[in-house]
């Protein structure tokens, strides 16, 4: 049984998914701006919802920080850069997979 967890690289603006501790997937992200930073530190997803509305695209996957996560976006041009309010942005079809390989509780590390 896979144990994954996450790690999302702000320098890089990628989210890794790693089963134990090889990396199993990388997917390309969107960051918080330079005022609303992505917030570096160790976070847990507590909640997960397709379908959100608004926004946040395809997925929402809340992190134990509360008003962030790691979410789907109506504007795709946006992934590679500094455009979020703090959260994390994925393409839809990768935010969807990513929420259909881990469980709630899953360990997010945002590094910077």
């Amino acid at each position: 049984m896979p144990r994954y967890r996450i790690i999302v690289d702000l320098s890089d603006r990628q989210l890794y998914l790693l089963d134990e501790n090889t990396v199993v997937r990388g997917f390309p992200v969107g960051i918080g701006k330079m005022l609303t930073a992505t917030p570096v530190g160790e976070y847990t997803i507590i909640n997960k919802q397709p379908n959100p509305g608004g926004p946040f695209g395809a997925y929402w996957m809340g992190l134990s920080k509360p008003h962030y996560g790691i979410h789907g976006t109506n504007d795709p041009s946006s992934i590679g850069h500094e455009v979020s309010k703090g959260c994390v942005r994925m393409y839809n079809e990768d935010v969807v997979e990513l929420a259909s390989l881990v469980p709630i509780g899953t360990k997010v590390t945002i590094r910077p």
